[in-house]
């Protein structure tokens, strides 16, 4: 018991529920998108990581580098303390949305957001 109540004390997630939803669901389409540029031939994946875990395990690779991903950014908002934690997740919240936004734009319209944005 006292090793369970101190662990608790230990890891505290952020407080806001929505939030921890939005990086849930942003995660989720930047895994399906990131496992899309494998199956495309005009779209490629960036990220040495994810590239690497491709390799080694194919397309279930890249749903383990997107799970690691995943298991870092919750393990660092549990280890911070209120209100890091929070400000946090606000900050990866934010990258996943250019992520999975420009992902998508990708996807769709062969170009990324920034080449339709300055064209």
């Amino acid at each position: 018991m006292a090793v369970a109540t101190s662990l608790s004390r230990k890891l505290d997630p952020p407080a806001s529920v929505g939030l921890r939803r939005a990086f849930f669901v942003l995660w989720g389409i930047d895994t399906v998108a990131a496992t899309l540029f494998f199956l495309v031939p005009y779209a490629t994946e960036l990220n040495p990581i994810t590239v690497l875990f491709y390799g080694l395990f194919g397309l279930p690779g890249v749903v383990l580098a997107a799970v690691c991903y995943a298991a870092i950014v919750i393990g660092i908002g549990h280890v911070l303390s209120d209100p890091l934690d929070v400000r946090f997740v606000v900050g990866v919240v934010a990258l996943y949305v250019v992520f999975a936004a420009n992902n998508i734009v990708l996807l769709l319209a062969r170009r990324s957001l920034v080449e339709l944005l300055v064209v």
